[in-house]
């Protein structure tokens, strides 16, 4: 039975989490207080350069395994093409003007056109 995208994207992506969480132990050489440290230095602005070699290492092997078995089970993996995002849903009516709280609103008119003369009879 094949698996479905999400099954296997998350199959992926534990097995990746899993890989790195070794590779995290390795690096600290099975000290306790390295690996707290290690742990520690991992935040939200972490890149891949800032983590131990091994970690790297195990990071990229996972993701050239995760993209083998996408094109293993039958998905394509391709690059993007750049297409453009669709086009925002247009409104059925224009947003309202800012109003300005120093007075009333103001009102555009036509500029008014010179006062037509009568013929001369």
């Amino acid at each position: 039975m094949a698996k479905s995208a999400t099954d296997l994207m998350q199959d992926i992506l534990v097995a990746a989490t899993l890989d790195a969480f070794m590779a995290l132990k390795k690096s600290s050489g099975g000290l306790p207080n390295a690996l707290v440290r290690d742990l520690n230095a991992v935040h939200a602005n972490t890149t891949l350069a800032d983590l131990p070699a091994e970690v790297q290492s195990a990071i990229t092997a996972s993701v050239r395994d995760a993209f083998s078995r996408l094109l293993k089970e039958g998905y394509t993996v391709a690059p993007s093409r750049g297409t453009t995002p669709p086009p925002a849903p247009r409104s059925p009516t224009p947003p309202p003007r800012p109003r300005s709280k120093s007075g009333p609103p103001t009102v555009e008119t036509r500029r008014p056109r010179a006062p037509i003369k009568p013929k001369a009879r």
